[in-house]
């Protein structure tokens, strides 16, 4: 993610950087006058943060195609929320270079000031409209911002406020198209700022008219509701034939209730080719909270998907295997599973640990023995706190072949993962790849 947004950024600052240095006057003034610096400052500034907003656009229509460059589409989600944040800073530093005009002129004076572009009387009250917008646009996402971040506002208030951000969009373009300098559209970086306007344009109508992944939706009814531990729904629901099925992994977009809209769940079964898919819900929210309650059997429903990569691994990829779940996490390796009783010849050399708080209280702990016991090739360890145990990388390293390679499949809280993650480096980052899902909505 890092690499990638470092990538775009930079190729933003290149195509800034060729208009710029083509223009010889420009910077030969460069290191004397700060009116010049200022100017600059404030197109690129401007630049990286349309850029990227057009880029969260884009990634908002859940593009599939993207999902196998980007490792899954809740990697897909997670460059989505950290352009946005970059955007919405990069907006806040270029409101805060355009209010230093005060700032110059009282330390500098006037003096070198540059001359505004003219056009004509129209092209003139259209750069007034679209000033206000941005200005008015500008504060209207460093709100959004501080809400996203803000983990305790409600979802469900938080989901009809970011619907808001497809015109918030517009209105950005609308200021981009008609404050950008006149001499960028005969220049590569006037190329990009069109082509950006197009994409998130289009991105932003496809969110406003709902058309947002409507190939991949399909009715179905809620069949079966069950409660199989404390804080855990199990949902079973019967789809229509549009269903294009799964693999075992994967995830939807479940909405039950359509004012509370969609919610991402992982899948917790294998394809069967029945129509039929489980989810098991983790309570960790105010909507998942008494979900049970309120889920009734014959219940209307909708599904959206499936999306991600976090696929199953065979026996015939060659490499050493770790799998670790941490609570709710096991819900994708449940679906593996469950797909490898067909087949457990395919059944890779595997170590699963699986890390509860109370083994004995477990809802998923009896079932992950009975589907393991079908496949000798997979070692189930159950690590309990409760009896003082955690799973730390020295436990992996005592499996892992000094001279091989071992794929670590995890998905759990986040703690536990960058704790993992610290720890396999410290032994030697080269012998080890990571797999993580990683799906927030915010």
């Amino acid at each position: 993610m890092k690499r990638f947004l470092t990538a775009f950024v930079a190729l933003v600052t290149l195509a800034w950087a060729w208009q710029l240095f083509s223009t010889a006057g420009t910077v030969a003034g460069l290191p004397a006058n700060v009116w010049v610096v200022r100017e600059q400052a404030l197109t690129l500034t401007g630049l990286w943060s349309f850029a990227l907003m057009s880029l969260t656009m884009v990634l908002a229509t859940r593009p599939v195609w993207l999902e196998r460059p980007f490792g899954g589409m809740d990697r897909i989600y997670r460059v989505h929320k950290w352009a946005g944040i970059l955007a919405i800073t990069f907006a806040a530093l270029h409101w805060l270079v355009e209010m230093s005009d005060d700032v110059i002129k009282a330390l500098w004076g006037r003096e070198g000031r540059l001359p505004k572009d003219h056009g004509s009387s129209v092209l003139e009250a259209m750069r007034d409209v679209a000033e206000e917008l941005g200005e008015f646009a500008i504060y209207a996402l460093l709100a959004m911002l501080v809400l996203t971040l803000w983990k305790r506002f409600p979802f469900k208030i938080w989901r009809y406020l970011h619907k808001v951000m497809p015109v918030l969009y517009l209105a950005l373009a609308f200021h981009a198209a008609f404050l950008a300098p006149l001499d960028y559209w005969t220049q590569p970086v006037g190329l990009m700022l069109a082509g950006l306007i197009a994409a998130g344009a289009v991105a932003s109508l496809l969110a406003l008219m709902g058309r947002i992944g409507h190939r991949r939706r399909v009715g179905g009814v809620v069949e079966s509701v069950a409660e199989p531990g404390q804080g855990v729904t199990e949902v079973t629901c019967r789809l229509d034939g549009a269903w294009r099925g799964h693999r075992p992994g994967q995830f939807a977009f479940a909405t039950f209730d359509r004012l509370e809209g969609a919610h991402p769940f992982t899948i917790a079964s294998a394809d069967r080719g029945d129509c039929r898919i489980t989810f098991q819900i983790k309570a960790l929210g105010d909507y998942t909270r008494g979900l049970a309650q309120r889920l009734k059997p014959g219940q209307a429903m909708q599904l959206e998907g499936p999306y991600g990569c976090f696929n199953l691994p065979t026996r015939y990829e060659e490499r050493d295997q770790v799998w670790i779940a941490g609570g709710i996490g096991v819900t994708p390796f449940i679906a593996w599973l469950e797909a490898l009783q067909a087949a457990p010849e395919q059944a890779p050399d595997a170590d699963f640990y699986y890390c509860v708080r109370d083994r004995e209280s477990d809802p998923f702990v009896a079932r992950l023995e009975t589907l393991c016991a079908q496949l000798p090739s997979l070692r189930l360890k159950v690590i309990s706190s409760a009896r003082q145990q955690r799973l730390s990388a020295a436990m992996l390293d005592d499996r892992a072949r000094k001279e091989a390679v071992t794929e670590v499949w995890f998905c759990g809280p986040r703690g536990l993962a960058d704790s993992l993650r610290k720890g396999l480096h410290e032994m030697g980052a080269s012998r080890f790849r990571f797999h993580q899902e990683a799906f927030e909505m915010r």
